[in-house]
Formats: structure tokens, sequence, C-alpha cells
């Protein structure tokens, strides 16, 4: 069968976190739903994926529960199931920054549509900044794109004290996967300060789908959190695959390397891999096989 995927988030005031989220597991269990749904104060975040009718259903409820329409909503499919298992979890915020005043719900950048995206960062007076992890902008980023080399987005608010200036970069465009994190930079860039914050709106994904590839300013494939891996212009599948013992994104020259074990490891993680850890995954990969 084939998976529809939902990729969402608002930042909506949310209160009984324990009452919304004992209703959230029960409405997605009752449709088949995999993937998972992370619930704050500050709103909803997540990524699901199920049968057509059983996804359109929980969106439908979430819409009438917490507005999800006026947040973001980004549709995909895969061909096989694109989560082991459902999470519905509480958390103090939907995207880790560590900072109270960046709050989207009170101060938030310029939204950029994926049309309007290119003349945007186009512009040489405007900084572009990639706000996703390390092993993300690996796979790709925009032309003209800087990449803050971080490996927590904890660590974005010491990248922009370090190297960013508000009196100096009068004009900051940011971009991340689905939207969620440069929303709520753009917070934080205007309470610091700076001036003129844009965000690209639906994030890279949006982007892939609206803008054609003959048009692109993207260069590369996009990371993605599911089975999946990495997807390109129209949301096209990559061939990438997760090495099992540190969730990097492997390409097929990457999985023909030596140091490469289904399962167990890559060249990534191999050096750090302990025979005790080795062990244990491949014991791992053994059971699921006999299961």
């Amino acid at each position: 069968m084939s998976y529809k995927i939902a990729a969402l988030y608002r930042f909506v005031c949310v209160s009984d976190l324990p009452s919304l989220r004992s209703e959230l597991l029960t409405l997605c269990q009752n449709n088949e739903i995999c993937g998972t749904l992370l619930i704050a104060h500050e709103g909803i975040n997540g990524t699901i994926a199920g049968p057509a009718e059983g996804l359109d259903r929980v969106v439908d409820a979430l819409d009438q529960l917490l507005g999800i329409r006026q947040g973001e909503v980004k549709f995909s499919y895969a061909g096989r199931r694109p989560f082991r298992r459902l999470k519905v979890r509480i958390k103090a915020e939907l995207i880790t920054l560590r900072a109270p005043q960046a709050n989207p719900a009170v101060l938030v950048g310029q939204y950029v549509t994926p049309e309007d995206w290119n003349a945007v960062i186009s512009d040489p007076e405007t900084v572009v900044l990639d706000t996703r992890n390390r092993y993300e902008t690996r796979l790709g980023t925009f032309e003209r794109a800087i990449d803050p080399d971080i490996d927590t987005f904890t660590e974005f608010k010491q990248y922009v004290a370090e190297n960013l200036d508000p009196a100096k970069h009068r004009k900051v465009a940011m971009f991340c996967t689905g939207g969620i994190r440069c929303e709520k930079a753009s917070a934080y860039m205007l309470s610091e300060g700076f001036e003129e914050v844009f965000h690209l709106k639906g994030g890279i994904l949006q982007y892939l789908e609206d803008v054609p590839q003959q048009e692109t300013l993207w260069q590369g494939e996009c990371y993605v959190f599911d089975e999946r891996v990495a997807v390109g212009h129209g949301l096209v599948e990559s061939t990438m695959r997760n090495c099992f013992g540190c969730g990097e994104a492997l390409s097929k020259s990457d999985m023909s390397r030596p140091e490469y074990e289904s399962g167990v490891s890559c060249h990534h993680c191999i050096g750090e891999l302990t025979e005790e850890r080795a062990k244990g995954l491949r014991q791992r990969n053994e059971s699921h096989r006999v299961a």
C-alpha cells in the first residue's frame, strides 16, 4: 500500500497538554497512523503518515482542535511505511532553542513564498542562513547560503552572537526543511535587534515542490526525517539510506565502502564504534530477521 505523509506545525497557545496528548494518541491509533507528533504550550509539530483517508481524518481533527491549517501542512507520499511506530510526546519547546524571547506567536519575520525566494537570496546585501544541523546541510543547500556548521539548534544563538551584527547585517534570509526552525530563528533574530528578517514559507520542501527545476537555486538533495532519507525536486525520493549506527545519510557509493555494515556502521561512525555496541546492533538485526 502507499502512504500519505503530512509534515505539519503551528505556533499556537496550547493548554492541558496531558489531555491533548491522550486525545491525539487515540485519534492516531484509530486511523492507523505512524510517525511523531510533538506538543508544547507553544504549539504542535510533527510528521505523520498513514492510509490517505485515515491521515485526512487526523488532519481535519487537528484543524478543529488547533487550527493546524493556519500554520503549515505539507503533504507527500511514500511507497512503503515511512515510520516504524507512533509517538505523541509532550515537550518544553517544539524546537529547542532555549531562548524565551523567541516567540513566533508574538513576533516573527517576514514570510517569503517559494516563488519570490530566488529574488530575495540573490540580493548581494542579504545574508542567507541555513538554520539546519550539519548532517542535513551536507546533502544540499541554496546558492550563497552560509552553513553555521552546528550540531544542534541551540548552537544557532552562539553563531549569531559571534558572526552577525544588527548594525552591519540589516537583511537576513533564513530557511530550513519545513519552515518551523527558521520561523523560530526569525523571532530570535528580531529580538536581538536585526531589522529585516525573512524566512522561506513552507521551507525547502515547499520550494522543491513549487519551483521548476530549471529555475532552481537549490543544490543537492534535502534531508527528511523519515525512511525516505532525502528528496529532490518534485519531492522525488532519493536512493540514499540511513546508517542505523549513527543516522548519517549514505549514498550507494558510501554503502560500497569497507566500513559499511548494514544495520551496524558506516565510514562516519566506524571510528567510534565499540565491539560491544557492534555486537548489540548485530544481535538486534538478527532478531528482526527472525521476527
